[in-house]
């Protein structure tokens, strides 16, 4: 997939998702993200959060924009349940055999009110029928429609927060047939505001019910536990003293 994300087409979608994944996830915080997939993509370069992985799911690293933290199977992670703020999956779940188990392992490891923020071709677009025609743009799995992967995150239990459409130039490998159409994405968006060759979304995770803790807090309370208790007008005393303070 490499070598396509470097042609015309490729450059054209990558520079769209770029501006998608920049403007979505500068004002997102949190301890950990990952992004799953796509090497030729830096899905978290605007993003504030501390901890940043780059994960791989191929041994391919030309024309990569980083170099892999991980290389792993999306389909069974190797991080702890609620661990992760945030996740990125650009164009990933076409690559997988089984999307739906990928969608799965993402909610597994994100933290209640945690993001998923998810690139893809539109099948029911010029994109989606010239893959269908040619096999271009490649993936191994099939695409998914915007309205199923809705269905899909609704019942892991995500709520949409935002979603977007782009890319209405034909995938022409000519990049002077594609300057040429520029005015095609000034007019889609008018015209056939759901007909854009890819798509983006952010999703929240929803636990309905849950109390939101800071990372730490049961360290945090443990040294509380074990700290002196100031009392006004008296000697500090342990929290756990039986001795009774006079008053």
């Amino acid at each position: 997939m490499l070598a396509w994300d470097a042609s015309p087409p490729g450059l054209y979608l990558r520079a769209w998702e770029q501006q998608r994944f920049d403007e979505a996830l500068a004002d997102i915080f949190g301890y950990y993200a990952v992004q799953l997939g796509n090497p030729g993509l830096d899905t978290l370069a605007m993003s504030r959060i501390q901890h940043l992985w780059h994960a791989d799911l191929a041994a391919a690293e030309e024309q990569a924009v980083w170099r892999p933290d991980l290389r792993l199977n999306p389909a069974a992670l190797p991080l702890d349940a609620a661990s992760v703020d945030l996740v990125t999956l650009p164009r990933t779940l076409e690559q997988h055999v089984d999307p739906h188990t990928v969608l799965r392992e993402v909610e597994r490891v994100l933290v209640p009110e945690g993001r998923v923020a998810i690139s893809g071709i539109n099948p029911w677009s010029l994109w989606g029928l010239r893959h269908w025609r040619t096999g271009v743009p490649p993936v191994t799995g099939e695409l998914i429609a915007p309205r199923r992967l809705r269905d899909w995150l609704r019942l892991l239990g995500f709520e949409v927060e935002s979603a977007r459409y782009g890319c209405w130039r034909p995938a022409t490998p000519s990049a002077r047939r594609l300057e040429r159409s520029a005015w095609m994405d000034r007019l889609g968006p008018r015209v056939a505001p759901r007909g854009g060759g890819a798509y983006f979304l952010v999703a929240v995770k929803r636990v309905h019910g849950a109390l939101m803790m800071p990372r730490g807090w049961k360290e945090r309370r443990r040294e509380l536990a074990g700290a002196p208790v100031s009392i006004a007008g008296k000697l500090d005393v342990p929290a756990d003293a039986t001795k009774k303070v006079p008053s």
